[in-house]
């Protein structure tokens, strides 16, 4: 159900003639912190007019219990034609391709997510852990064989989830290079509408073909279970392109962006280093925290009254996670990492139908990875000034494209 219409007086848009523009630019020398203007437009109006690129004049929430209130709200779209995309004039935005369920609503939607939610729930995804802990445990090996400096995110944080997502879908780990670099241009902002393209028509080529072999012949993984559903072989490479970029870039940025987080919070990384048992609340901390996965948006399909505010019929509403989880009204000094903080609550992985379907696995893998990186070397530092990190500014999902770090030798 959706939450009940704001008893407080509604403004109407004319009354705000000026909209904002998306604040885009981080604070020099901050790199986890969301754009400051965010905040002081939080502050100012949690929901307020946005221009958009293209000429559409939208909203942006900011505020935490706006956003979670628009990601619950039945009346708010997903799909994707309906939505005005906030970084540039890209024109009319095609429909979801058949498969990818993140772009669709209701009993589409619902089709999808069905068929998917038994196969990640917090019980099988915790029966995994056993494997996480051992492709970890190499990872480890393999960084200690090779001696200091490494590329974290080469060596550790990449390899990790897409060791997991590849066994759980059944595809060969040997292609893991060819969807890590499709899946890094899908998800560059920079990237062109022909390159998108291509990459997207190469992993449905594979996919499609991969499909039609555990047709043929079933193994022990979640695309052979799908094929006994009534997915077209359309729908189910769709799937199968879906689950492998979801569970793959999110995470991986997570554990590169999430160390350097930890090496540039020292007291924070010896917490959880002297107390690997504080491993599962300091995943929930460094999502808050750190939110790679930003923004969301939504489309009102009918007239809808928020936060004293009246949202029309068609218009594009930019939902900020990072400026949700950065709310003082929500979270106690929310700019501070705090790996003791109760971070329930937070949107990294999104709020209502279409809370990230893979959060179990991705919390798992995190839990386990962040301690026994850890503890394998305690004295873990960075290999180059801070300042010499190069971050993903232009993608999707917000992260690190390397991360040089070392540690002392016994």
């Amino acid at each position: 159900m959706h939450n009940e219409p704001s008893t407080s007086p509604v403004h109407d848009a004319a009354q705000h003639p000026e909209p904002v523009t998306l604040p885009t630019e981080r604070p020099a020398g901050c790199p986890f912190d969301p754009p400051a203007e965010l905040a002081q437009l939080r502050e100012e109006q949690p929901l307020r007019r946005l221009s958009f690129p293209d000429g559409h004049t939208g909203w942006l929430a900011t505020g935490h219990s706006v956003v979670r209130s628009i990601m619950a709200d039945p009346r708010f779209s997903a799909r994707y034609e309906l939505l005005h995309y906030p970084l540039a004039d890209v024109g009319d935005i095609p429909p979801a391709p058949p498969g990818e369920f993140l772009g669709l609503d209701g009993l589409e939607h619902t089709r999808y997510r069905r068929l998917l939610m038994g196969k990640f729930t917090v019980r099988r995804m915790r029966q995994l852990t056993e494997r996480v802990e051992q492709f970890t445990a190499e990872c480890l090996d393999a960084m200690e064989s090779h001696g200091g400096p490494v590329d974290l995110v080469e060596t550790f944080a990449q390899p990790i989830p897409g060791l997991m997502i590849c066994e759980l879908l059944g595809v060969p780990y040997a292609e893991r290079d060819f969807f890590q670099e499709h899946v890094t241009t899908l998800f560059n902002q920079a990237a062109s509408e022909e390159e998108r393209g291509t990459a997207m028509a190469a992993m449905m080529e594979y996919l499609q073909g991969l499909v039609l072999a555990k047709r043929a012949e079933p193994t022990d993984d979640l695309l052979s279970d799908l094929t006994t559903s009534d997915l077209t072989d359309e729908e189910l490479s769709g799937v199968g392109v879906f689950l492998l970029a979801a569970g793959f870039d999110t995470t991986a940025n997570m554990l590169g962006l999430g160390t350097f987080a930890l090496l540039s919070n020292p007291d924070q990384l010896a917490a959880l280093r002297d107390d690997p048992g504080l491993a599962e609340g300091a995943v929930e901390e460094l999502m808050r925290y750190l939110t790679v996965a930003d923004p969301t948006l939504r489309s009102a399909l009918e007239d809808v009254e928020i936060a004293g505010q009246k949202i029309k019929a068609g218009e594009t509403v930019l939902l900020s996670f990072q400026a949700a989880n950065r709310d003082p009204a929500k979270f106690l000094e929310p700019d501070r990492l705090d790996l003791h903080r109760k971070a329930t609550g937070h949107v990294a992985f999104g709020h209502g139908p279409h809370q990230c379907l893979g959060q179990q696995l991705a919390r798992v893998e995190m839990a386990v990875a962040f301690p026994a990186l850890l503890t394998r070397f305690p004295t873990l530092r960075l290999a180059v000034p801070a300042e010499e990190v190069p971050f993903r500014a232009n993608m999707n999902i917000y992260g690190v494209h390397r991360l040089l770090v070392t540690w002392d030798k016994e």
